[in-house]
């Protein structure tokens, strides 16, 4: 009984076999990966990358050959530009996953170009300062945690911790924003605010911070920097940069905006942009400072967010001519932040960040 059960078996199960190795069956067949690309009219080291893909697929991952992995992503449409500094030859390559989302099941193409110079606006001026987060551990000589959960003049409803959100991985520092409970009042999520001051200040250069966004309703993060005499003249008259601020329930969206005693919280001077993959990449946000102007940049100084420059400068409109220190934070809520609410389904949330540079200004 035993050895005729057994040929019985075997015999159903050869042609299964055979059907599931089929070639039409081979959910790889259907899609194909393709994508085309052309340098930037203005600018040689700003290249656009477009998807061409064909057919039935999940996912688009772009490695742009500069360190910079976009990650799986469900935008096939939009227009990858990337921003390549430094001349030299970049193999680009997008993997699209199938139907199954399985290593298997996936499809690349590379293409390879030189980019010929070095964009003389990076290739200039030297650098002051960084933080590469390469360690294994964030580095207390440049940063302090500040904690509490007091609203932070903003009623916002974060309980900021002593470094128990943030922590470094593969070359970056993430930040995580956590649900403690559903209650939505002070203290029901963590986060972290990091800042630099007593470390780490800067009158004037070109600041840099690599990073890519967290997504959701309720959530703001930002990358910022405040004037290091805030313990003495308050706020605002220490003077505030809004390097890079995001609201969640606006997705795609990013705003740049000065604060100052002439004009501060909803009077402050600011422009929002469009970025379509903030949530998705990494990408530059940019500020040049000088004693005449302020200008906020997106992956390069030529696409421009914003420029604060007061033909006539006062204390009360200018207070930019001493130190300011960064600040990295999530929040959560909050009078701008939680101006829609709060999705306690979106946590947890993430805000990594690759570097933070500041470069000294050439003299003319």
């Amino acid at each position: 009984m035993k050895s005729g059960f057994g040929l019985f078996l075997l015999g159903i199960l050869i042609p299964v076999s055979f059907n599931a190795c089929s070639d039409s069956e081979d959910p790889k067949a259907d899609y194909v990966a393709s994508f085309s690309y052309e340098m930037d009219a203005e600018n040689t080291n700003l290249i656009h990358f477009k998807n061409t893909s064909a057919g039935d697929y999940l996912y688009v991952e772009w490695d742009y050959s500069n360190g910079e992995l976009s990650g799986k992503s469900t935008d096939k449409t939009s227009v990858r530009s990337i921003h390549y500094p430094n001349k030299g030859t970049y193999t680009v390559t997008l993997t699209l996953w199938g139907n199954l989302n399985k290593e298997s099941d996936t499809k690349s193409v590379s293409k390879t170009f030189s980019i010929e110079n070095d964009d003389p606006e990076f290739a200039s001026g030297t650098l002051l300062w960084s933080d590469e987060f390469d360690g294994s551990s964030i580095n207390m000589n440049n940063w302090t945690f500040e904690t509490g959960a007091g609203g932070w003049g903003n009623n916002e409803l974060q309980n900021y911790t002593n470094g128990d959100n943030a922590h470094i991985s593969d070359g970056k520092l993430i930040i995580t924003a956590r649900k403690v409970n559903n209650n939505q009042v002070a203290g029901s999520y963590t986060s972290t605010r990091m800042v630099t001051l007593g470390k780490q200040e800067f009158t004037y250069g070109r600041m840099e911070v690599r990073a890519k966004l967290p997504s959701g309703t309720g959530i703001w993060p930002a990358i910022w920097m405040l004037g290091s005499n805030i313990n003495s003249v308050g706020w605002p008259a220490c003077g505030e940069l809004d390097i890079m601020e995001y609201v969640g329930y606006e997705p795609n969206t990013i705003h740049a905006t000065v604060h100052t005693p002439a004009g501060h919280a909803g009077d402050g001077e600011g422009s929002s942009k469009t970025l379509n993959t903030a949530e998705e990449e990494f990408h530059i946000y940019g500020m040049i400072w000088d004693e005449n102007a302020i200008t906020f940049y997106t992956d390069s100084p030529e696409n421009i967010t914003h420029v604060y420059s007061p033909a006539i400068k006062t204390v009360n409109n200018w207070p930019f001519d001493q130190s300011q220190f960064f600040i990295l934070n999530i929040a959560v809520g909050g009078n701008w932040g939680g101006a829609q609410g709060i999705d306690n389904n979106i946590f947890p949330q993430t805000m990594e960040v690759d570097y933070v540079r500041v470069y000294a200004l050439d003299e003319n």
